[in-house]
């Protein structure tokens, strides 16, 4: 396996700082317990250590987790659960550290006489913190390794009604079913897809519409689940748009030509399924000899250094007029930066991408994930103007194995022809 050595050894370096770090909060922790027993736990959190770093070598080093993806997932699933538990451990102690560096310099400003008493000896850390930091770590490990175990396939149909002054009559009632991030190749077997594909077809949605991510890095993931997703039908059809996975560009090729053949049977596999694949594209849908317009964008990241593939002003050509418009756009960062202020009006964007994280807390009463720390819309429905957009949180994993609290997502919007605006957002199972 080809890497540069010193790509290696930056992330491994800072990874035993985290150990060393948090293992410090380990020993003023157990201060009090009987020194057999803190023996018993040093050896114990180094030997989990030692496990998970010899996984990471094993992984770098060797062929084995790319030839195995079960234990690849779960592995990859240990790993993100441990060293995110130990990251909060250490952003607690820094805070600590930071107040006692805060509190030496101030000491050095004293007029002569004044003194700064010692709130324990100074130079220990304080035992309340470490206790804290190893509490509130614990409740992320649990719920990440619960989430591996419980989490991933655990999926959830939420339904909603939007209503729109402009959409033509012919077309109230209609029901759409947004699929979005299913990332073939993070699944090891088809019980679990051939699950959600059952739950998509039972809600007898008009309309499916599939916005980007299939496969994690090459085409080849998804064809042993062609068979399966070929059975997602809808009577008015059933449409797709890329997503930044589908392209190729997170996997190395031999030629260009090789990356260009792997997008191009990417192209093959939508016809096999029966899907329309909109690149930059547009479909007049008529009823009763009025029309709506389904658009879809290529991906465009507006963040992250994610490509830029679509083209708006491509997507919407051929349009004569304006009519009531739903486009497809994977990542939902275009929305803020092209899509509000674009010429033509999209009336709805469905979007995908974020999964929400895979972590956090999403009920009616909480809404918080790491993921809104990097998208202004990362889950669920969001509104300017007259104009939405519907942020889907995904059906597959990538990365961690795992939902821990946002669960995967099929979306089913119905939507109605109204003299004002209402919306419904109501998730069931």
């Amino acid at each position: 396996m080809k890497f540069s050595l010193l790509r290696f050894l930056i992330p491994l370096i800072i990874l035993l700082c985290i150990d060393l770090y948090s293992f410090q909060a380990i020993r003023t922790a157990t201060e009090n317990l009987s020194q057999n027993t803190r023996k018993w736990i040093y050896i114990a959190f180094w030997a989990i250590t030692v496990l998970v770093l010899g996984m990471i070598l094993t992984g770098v080093f060797t062929d084995f987790l790319t030839q195995h993806k079960v234990v690849r997932n779960y592995i990859l699933g240990f790993l993100f659960a441990v060293y995110f538990s130990k990251l909060i451990i250490v952003i607690f102690l820094l805070f600590d550290d930071l107040g006692r560096l805060i509190r030496w310099i101030i000491s050095l400003f004293n007029h002569p006489g004044e003194s700064i008493a010692p709130e324990h000896p100074t130079i220990s850390r304080s035992l309340f913190v470490s206790q804290a930091a190893l509490v509130v770590s614990a409740l992320p490990f649990g719920s990440l390794l619960y989430g591996i175990m419980f989490g991933a396939y655990d999926y959830n149909v939420r339904r909603m009604k939007l209503s729109f002054i402009n959409l033509p009559k012919a077309f109230d009632g209609l029901r759409i079913l947004q699929v979005s991030d299913i990332h073939t190749g993070s699944f090891v077997e088809t019980d679990h897809l051939q699950q959600a594909v059952n739950m998509i077809n039972a809600e007898k949605a008009d309309l499916v519409l599939f916005t980007g991510d299939l496969v994690n890095n090459r085409t080849d993931e998804v064809y042993p689940y062609m068979d399966i997703l070929k059975q997602i039908k809808a009577p008015m059809d059933v449409f797709s748009s890329l997503g930044n996975h589908d392209y190729g560009d997170y996997s190395s090729w031999d030629t260009p030509s090789d990356k260009r053949k792997n997008l191009t049977d990417f192209f093959d596999v939508h016809k096999n399924l029966g899907w329309d694949l909109l690149k930059n594209e547009n479909r007049i849908l008529s009823k009763e000899g009025q029309s709506i317009v389904i658009a879809g964008c290529e991906n465009w990241g507006g963040s992250m250094r994610f490509p830029k593939y679509g083209d708006l002003n491509k997507t919407t050509a051929g349009i004569k007029d304006n009519p009531f418009t739903i486009l497809m756009s994977h990542d939902p960062s275009h929305w803020d930066a092209q899509i509000l202020d674009h010429p033509y009006n999209f009336d709805l964007t469905l979007a995908g991408h974020t999964h929400g994280f895979q972590f956090g807390i999403d009920t009616k009463l909480v809404k918080w994930s790491p993921s809104q720390y990097f998208y202004k819309q990362w889950a669920g429905l969001y509104k300017k103007g007259k104009k939405y957009i519907y942020v889907n949180r995904g059906l597959g994993f990538l990365g961690y194995p795992g939902r821990a609290g946002i669960r995967p997502e099929i979306t089913v919007i119905e939507l109605r022809t109204a003299c004002f605006t209402k919306t419904s957002d109501t998730p069931t199972r």
